[in-house]
């Protein structure tokens, strides 16, 4: 839509662009929450959770409010006349990133803090200074080196040529441990594959969600955190080698 008024958002042909834009934005915000938190950029939008080591419940609530988000700009966007969005839930493991030592505001903030404490500048004067604070460089630590934002992202990429096309939401099927739930209506089963980077998943559509709530501990067909770890490493016991590993300091150890 913007490209046919040349990526000029002064154009008259831009508005309704911009408008669609910002409803979006405005959609992915309103589902947004603690344990369901997202970074939207441009016309695009990455959700993100770890998964618990013991509990299935958060997996289970994790689909379900992707399938939400889903739904919601779906209801926006076909309202309007739009071809509606695409969505791919994927696995995979991450490497632990912090964003301290690299947030160049933290000294600024420091500072405020300090004056303010030392009688030097009024609570107000405090509050104003924080407000201005901005960062010459950010981060989402929980989305660097995170493969499941990889094959989320490859995936959905390659959109109808990689059997993952329309206006569709397709869950990764290893977050289950079996054939897809009776919780879930989902279409055929697609056998993706990328071969450049021996990246491979089988996604289903998810074509409903009747059943929304399940016993504490969340539905008995869920992966937790680490069957869903151990699933994806393979032969490898993880846990042995979580404990094996060379132990770091607090600020920079890695995890999955």
């Amino acid at each position: 839509m913007i490209a046919e008024a040349g990526f000029n958002p002064l154009h008259e042909k831009a508005a309704e662009a911009i408008k669609r834009l910002r409803d979006f934005h405005s959609v992915v915000s309103a589902n947004s929450k603690r344990a369901f938190p997202t970074l939207v950029m441009n016309d695009g939008a990455a959700a993100y959770r770890d998964l618990s080591m013991r509990a299935r419940s958060p997996t289970h609530e994790f689909i379900c409010n992707a399938w939400k988000l889903f739904e919601a700009i779906k209801k926006e966007e076909t309202a309007k006349g739009y071809p509606g969005p695409r969505m791919v839930i994927a696995t995979g493991f991450r490497m632990r990133g912090r964003r301290a030592g690299m947030d160049h505001s933290a000294g600024q903030l420091a500072s405020i803090m300090e004056r303010y404490q030392n009688g030097r500048i009024s609570a107000q004067q405090a509050i104003k200074e924080a407000t201005t604070v901005s960062r010459p460089f950010d981060i989402v630590p929980q989305l660097q080196a995170n493969f499941a934002f990889t094959k989320a992202y490859v995936a959905e990429a390659g959109g109808k040529n990689a059997g993952l096309g329309g206006a569709n939401c397709f869950v990764d099927l290893a977050f289950f441990n079996g054939p897809p739930p009776p919780w879930l209506r989902v279409g055929p089963i697609v056998h993706w594959k990328n071969e450049r980077l021996n990246l491979s998943a089988d996604f289903a559509p998810i074509l409903g969600m009747p059943h929304w709530k399940h016993p504490e501990g969340g539905p008995t067909e869920a992966r937790d955190g680490l069957q869903l770890a151990q699933h994806l490493a393979g032969g490898i016991d993880v846990l042995a080698a979580l404990k094996s590993a060379p132990r770091k300091s607090h600020r920079d150890e890695d995890s999955v």
